[in-house]
């Protein structure tokens, strides 16, 4: 089964960005070879000028803060398990403390760091970070695995906070929606929303369908079509009926579901 994700607002598109980059910046650290390193390096580089929207930080810690206080009053509900409300409470707790620990605007240890500086406007240019161009790059690249590592987890250090908020929130979010089982009639599929609150959706689609759903999506409807995947050609629409898994997600009234 593969799934596929949709946000539906810009706040859950970049916290979907940020997952996604710290888990490339942290698979290619662990992975120990240079050329994997340089891919971490760039994936870190992402990672700052995603994080360079000011209001990023205070989204995530009002998102949290609203997930806490909705979480605190089922302390003691019968209904409730609280050896799955209390470890969650304890890490919404960390992770605000965390946050509000913060200073200064996020990234800016990296995009002040004048050496990752000037590596950053070289991989902008195809073949720009070759060793002729960047000798001490290059002088990087060829210490030590252990040095490389150090250096790219000091990097990634101050960042780790905002991984653990964005972490805890998209589990919430994933968590949050229950799945139904619907058909795609020659590839197409629509579906009124009825006043439901949708914030991501997931499309659950069996490894055995040659297609990939595009979805578009209001505050009246989501309609999904499934086209094909042509390397060669402009993708068209898979015109038999797609079996599928679809999941509503949102973060308002979600902090019963993971409980």
């Amino acid at each position: 089964m593969i799934v596929y994700e949709y946000p539906l607002n810009e706040r859950i598109r970049t916290w979907l960005r940020l997952e996604d980059l710290f888990g490339k910046a942290g698979f290619f650290v662990r992975a120990g070879d240079s050329r994997s390193h340089h891919a971490g390096l760039l994936a870190l580089f992402e990672l700052a000028d995603v994080m360079a929207r000011p209001e990023l930080r205070s989204e995530l810690i009002q998102e949290l803060e609203r997930q806490k206080l909705s979480l605190e009053p089922l302390r003691g509900n019968p209904a409730v398990d609280p050896d799955r409300l209390e470890p969650l409470l304890e890490r919404l707790a960390s992770a605000l403390a965390t946050l509000h620990g913060l200073s200064g605007k996020l990234g800016q240890h990296i995009r002040e760091n004048d050496w990752l500086a000037g590596i950053k406007s070289r991989t902008g240019i195809p073949g720009g970070a070759c060793g002729f161009d960047l000798p001490g790059y290059y002088y990087w690249l060829n210490q030590p695995a252990a040095v490389r590592v150090a250096d790219l987890e000091r990097w990634l250090a101050p960042l780790q906070p905002i991984r653990s908020g964005v972490e805890l929130i998209l589990e919430l979010l994933r968590e949050s929606g229950n799945q139904g089982h619907y058909s795609a009639v020659n590839g197409t599929f629509q579906l009124m929303l009825g006043g439901r609150v949708v914030q991501m959706l997931r499309v659950g689609l069996d490894e055995r369908w040659p297609c990939v759903p595009e979805v578009s999506a209001n505050k009246y409807a989501v309609n999904l079509r499934f086209v094909t995947v042509e390397k060669n050609q402009k993708p068209k629409t898979y015109e038999q009926d797609v079996t599928f898994e679809l999941v509503f997600c949102s973060l308002i009234g979600c902090c019963v579901q993971p409980i």
